[in-house]
């Protein structure tokens, strides 16, 4: 029932990319074939790749912006803020750590299915 699932919202992730894939790639067509007429081919191509370099960036800030972590009451560092301090001090160093980490959890089957139940596993009841 869980892999179903999880399986599910894969595909729907993956047509969902595809989907803003297509549109992008479609865009920049129309974007180069309007510039291509007025500046040239050169000059057309600069400006397709400066309008997604542009997108980028402001993708990027606006999901940089939401992941500041709230801090937890009687606890100045918890992990999540150490990590993402981590990350803004030393990005090379915390990507080798994810992707060390993913290959770690994409080749044990044991931990991979716990990453997927506490995933999918819900809140505990609150302790009265």
């Amino acid at each position: 029932m869980i892999f179903r699932k999880f399986v599910g919202l894969v595909a729907a992730f993956a047509a969902i990319a595809a989907a803003a894939g297509v549109c992008v790639v479609a865009l920049a067509f129309a974007l180069y074939a309007a510039l291509r007429d007025i500046v040239g081919p050169a000059w057309a191509a600069a400006g397709v790749a400066g309008a997604v370099a542009l997108i980028a960036l402001i993708l990027a800030f606006v999901i940089t912006r939401k992941a500041r972590p709230k801090p937890v009451k009687g606890d100045s560092q918890n992990l999540t803020a150490k990590l993402i301090e981590l990350a803004r001090e030393r990005p090379l160093v915390a990507l080798g750590a994810v992707g060390a980490a993913a290959a770690v959890v994409l080749k044990n089957p044991r931990i991979l299915s716990a990453v997927i139940a506490g995933l999918f596993a819900g809140r505990p009841p609150p302790k009265k």
